[in-house]
């Protein structure tokens, strides 16, 4: 079969396309066929190795990290899904592989995908539905009544997020370009700041939790509009000394994630927060709990009209680097 691989970190130029052989199932896995795998900014960073030090890649690697497939065959001890399925799965951190023709994934990483969308649909769900209920329900901890900010929440992350922050109970206020204003005021949200008329900086005040998704210099400007107490959660800043002690990183991780996170656990400090970081994991049980979301929801995600083949991998991957899709950027197989 063919896979997308590399064989060091580097650049996007240094991906092999290789004829390797079909994946061999362990007991509790399944053999999934795959129908079509997003391609992620995530994607670039296993190649440079820019997240090296929470998901370390051994070569060669296929890489790929988002799948909707069909199980085409079952481990012997695999009881809860059958042949013809049609599953979908942010795969695990180290198990990742989604850019070949077949892969295979314990059951405990997939989902069916949610009855109102298409596979190609379906694609756009796993890492954003994830990261959303992840970030809210076990990071933030989220209390119904309270006020929450998505900063940059306009895109793929924002029509996932919205629904789920809003079958919290919260009160959501998301920033972004302004052609999706409506778009994301239809999934419930309460207010809709453009980033480029308006400086949500000078609007907002007395928020209880913040979702950056920009990082850099927003994190002060995130921070300087929230109540003392509050918490904000990044999923580009980068990890700190909590995030390496709560996933039980080794002593030396959680030294140096602790030196490159002072300067975010410095401003908390200054104003009173608490600073965490997010680095989603797959969850096979929560994607159950996210399609009937979209279910309710009727959600619909948004499909950039770029879609490729395997043999477009580093076109598709250099659209994603280079940013500005207005929705999921796919593979085809």
């Amino acid at each position: 079969m063919k896979a997308a691989q590399i064989t060091k970190y580097g650049e996007i130029e240094d991906i092999q396309l290789n004829e390797i052989g079909v994946p061999v199932m362990g007991h509790n896995e399944v053999l999934i066929k795959t129908k079509f795998a997003a391609v992620n900014p995530l994607d670039v960073m296993n190649i440079t190795g820019s997240v090296k030090l929470i998901q370390n890649l051994a070569f060669p690697q296929t890489l790929g990290n988002e799948i909707v497939g069909e199980i085409v065959n079952l481990g012997d001890k695999v009881s809860n899904f059958k042949k013809g399925d049609i599953v979908y799965s942010r795969l695990p951190l180290d198990h990742i592989g989604g850019f070949a023709e077949y892969i295979t994934v314990p059951t405990k990483s997939i989902s069916n995908i949610p009855s109102n969308l298409t596979p190609k649909q379906a694609t756009a769900i796993p890492l954003t539905g994830l990261t959303a209920y992840q970030g809210l329900l076990e990071e933030l901890k989220v209390e119904p009544g309270k006020k929450l900010f998505i900063l940059g929440g306009s895109g793929s992350f924002g029509q996932i997020a919205v629904p789920i922050a809003k079958s919290l109970g919260l009160e959501v206020i998301v920033s972004g370009n302004a052609r999706s204003k409506d778009y994301i005021l239809s999934f419930g949200a309460d207010q809709y700041i453009d980033y480029k008329s308006e400086n949500y900086w000078d609007i907002l005040g007395s928020i209880d939790y913040v979702i950056d998704t920009i990082g850099g210099k927003e994190v002060e400007r995130e921070m300087s509009i929230m109540k003392p107490g509050g918490k904000l959660l990044s999923l580009v800043a980068g990890p700190n000394r909590e995030f390496a002690k709560s996933h039980e990183l080794p002593v030396w991780k959680q030294i140096l994630f602790g030196l490159a996170g002072m300067k975010w656990d410095v401003l908390a400090k200054k104003y009173k927060v608490e600073y965490k970081f997010l680095f989603v994991r797959e969850e096979g049980s929560q994607l159950q709990e996210i399609a009937k979301i979209i279910e309710v929801n009727n959600i619909t995600p948004i499909i950039d009209d770029h879609v490729f083949t395997i043999n477009e991998i580093k076109s598709a991957l250099n659209l994603v680097k280079k940013g500005g899709m207005r929705g999921k950027v796919l593979i085809t197989f």
